[in-house]
């Protein structure tokens, strides 16, 4: 055998090695597309990430796009989530960040996300290695996919726990923009973890932590003498049972404005008068839900999961209204 048909005999050989080694990564590309091919995440493509504290003199790393999707999913649910409510999940996180970067300029996202040393840190070597991959099977399993609505990218607000209704858009934040964003009955949410909570404040607490709005609205002679359990009046609720609008004494506002204001975890909550305590008279106000309620309950996902909705039927029973779409590629994006 001559030296020529030796060498074309070697690079046939190695060709075919080649192939054999990149035959599965052709194969998921595809099949399911960019997310599921990268894999762990750390051959996904890279994001710009602004991330405090970092080491970077910009404040902003790079991090592989299927990596930083589950990451993000680490700090919004919790590893033992349903598989299904998991992909829901996923997918308004992607929503979330293309409409992020159809408005930003130099395509840097914000959005937190946890690192796998802070999952080992958290969960343990062993543990964290499970969990980083049922994330990122969430991610896979989702390839490309987003919540559209019309022509553009929906908004896909969520929450841990409603009051057992989420809330309208329209009646919150008075806007037609988000007719998918609407009242929907979650009688499950009643039974979620720290659905009822009670907290109590003394008058002068409350009138020092609202006292951006009360003080433009209530003149120096009520700010003098304080509040009593008659100056809190809750004077209209929402459909879902959300306070819509409150008055402390002379002052009319939002029971969003009260709830941030204390940082409470719900604007759905009632009053009553508490005995005296330390720091003077009290109120005592017991709250529903966790979070603003608006969009999707990861509660009642979480529910329907267990019941075997698949994450379209979860996403459909809280954007109705809305389409399922597998976008454009995210390289064309960033």
């Amino acid at each position: 055998m001559d030296r020529y048909t030796i060498e074309q005999k070697l690079k046939s050989a190695a060709a075919f090695l080649v192939i054999i080694i990149l035959l599965p990564y052709i194969i998921s590309v595809f099949v399911n597309g960019a997310d599921a091919a990268a894999g762990d995440g750390s051959k996904a493509f890279y994001v710009k990430v602004k991330v405090p504290d970092t080491e970077e003199a910009d404040g902003v790393r790079e991090i592989g796009w299927t990596d930083y999707l589950a990451g993000i999913l680490a700090k919004e649910v919790p590893p033992d989530f349903g598989e299904e409510a998991m992909k829901a999940q996923a997918v308004l996180i992607r929503t979330q960040i293309y409409r992020e970067v159809g408005s930003s300029e130099d395509k840097i996202l914000s959005m937190d996300y946890m690192t796998r040393e802070e999952m080992k840190k958290q969960w343990g070597q062993e543990r964290a290695s499970d969990y980083y991959e049922k994330y990122i099977r969430a991610v896979e399993q989702t390839d490309d996919t987003v919540i559209m609505y019309g022509e553009g990218y929906a908004w896909t607000p969520f929450h841990q726990s409603s009051s057992g209704m989420t809330r309208s858009a329209a009646e919150v934040m008075g806007t037609e923009e988000y007719p998918y964003v609407a009242v929907r009955e979650c009688p499950k949410d009643k039974e979620a973890d720290h659905e009822i909570q009670v907290f109590t404040f003394s008058y002068t607490e409350i009138q020092e932590a609202c006292r951006d709005f009360l003080v433009a609205a209530a003149d120096g002679e009520q700010a003098e003498k304080g509040y009593t359990f008659a100056d809190f009046e809750i004077k209209a609720y929402d459909s879902a049972g959300y306070v819509s609008q409150l008055r402390i004494g002379d002052t009319i506002c939002t029971g969003d404005q009260f709830r941030d204001a204390l940082g409470l975890p719900s604007s759905a909550f009632s009053f009553s008068e508490a005995k005296e305590g330390e720091e003077g008279s009290e109120i005592k106000i017991t709250t529903t839900g966790n979070g603003h309620g608006l969009g999707m309950s990861l509660w009642t996902a979480e529910k329907m999961d267990e019941e075997g909705r698949t994450y379209e039927e979860i996403l459909s029973f809280f954007f109705e209204g809305t389409e399922l779409k597998k976008d454009i590629q995210e390289t064309e994006l960033f």
